[in-house]
């Protein structure tokens, strides 16, 4: 099997694999699936996901897959071509990896804006919605932003958190006091294309130089929230150079800093919904700092 014959005949790709036609080597895909690369006859190599035991939610493939096509559809930020997606299985096109640089991360920045300006017909999405393993409701809203990001970002969450026991009912409180008053935040921007889940574990630092986005939530959102995420869990690499380059190309508004912790929110209570209360204090100290606390 090789390249040009996988993108006309792509449900065939399981049945190769089973019969070991492909040579299959496991790599590092993150928490949610399980990941390989692929090696065609051509030598043309694939990154390959597929959910680890069971079967994957509904539409959860078809939702990655959508959303890669449309971030990828503006020309701006590299996004990795779709070559098989099938509904137990998603297949990439391979991009090796190189080493962070400055110069990278001031082109990411500029792509990046570029990328938000493409812009959305709506917040939220045509397609399903998910968020690492769990649902996110992607309903297309005309908004107002504050109110969709209460109700479709952050509530649905919260209360996932709560009922798993990862938020007491103080933290739910102060995350609820956030939340009466989002409308103060800055939300009177278009809908941005945003990627959704831009944490620094979803950008692939490739071997051309430059910065490949992978594993989105992609809907049309705040600009800021991409942003926002970039500077979690450590933050990427050179990110004072990616905002500045993003700065240049479209300024942000008026009083973003203090909006980060607002945007870094939603993906904190995404985790302490998704794996626990290890990440209570993070929430916390996120509505916290919104909060003068």
């Amino acid at each position: 099997m090789d390249l040009p014959y996988l993108r006309t005949h792509p449900q065939h790709l399981p049945t190769f694999l089973t019969h070991q036609r492909i040579r299959e080597t496991p790599v590092g895909g993150g928490d949610v699936c399980r990941a390989s690369r692929l090696t065609l006859d051509d030598g043309s190599s694939l990154f390959a996901k597929t959910w680890p035991a069971g079967e994957p939610p509904e539409h959860f493939f078809a939702t990655e897959a959508a959303g890669l096509n449309w971030l990828r559809e503006a020309g701006t930020v590299p996004v990795p071509e779709v070559i098989v997606a099938l509904d137990k299985m998603l297949a990439l096109e391979w991009v090796d990896s190189g080493p962070p640089t400055r110069a990278g991360a001031e082109r990411f920045g500029r792509e990046l804006a570029d990328l938000h300006r493409a812009g959305a017909e709506s917040f939220g999405a045509a397609w399903t919605g998910f968020i690492g393993p769990l649902p996110q409701d992607n309903t297309p809203s005309a908004g107002p932003w504050g109110e969709w990001f209460a109700e479709r970002r952050m509530r649905p969450y919260l209360k996932i958190s709560a009922d798993r026991g990862a938020l007491s009912g103080t933290d739910v409180t102060l995350v609820e006091r956030v939340l009466s008053g989002i409308e103060t935040y800055g939300g009177k921007e278009p809908p941005a294309r945003i990627h959704g889940d831009l944490w620094p574990g979803n950008v692939l630092w490739g071997a051309d130089g430059r910065i490949w986005l992978v594993d989105p939530a992609a809907h049309g959102g705040h600009r800021e929230t991409d942003l926002a995420q970039l500077a979690l869990f450590g933050g990427v690499a050179h990110l004072d150079a990616v905002i500045s380059a993003y700065d240049e190309v479209w300024p942000l508004g008026e009083g973003w800093r203090e909006r980060v912790a607002l945007h870094q929110l939603h993906l904190l209570l995404v985790h302490t919904a998704a794996f626990g209360k290890q990440y209570r204090e993070a929430v916390r100290a996120a509505a916290g700092a919104l909060l003068g606390h």
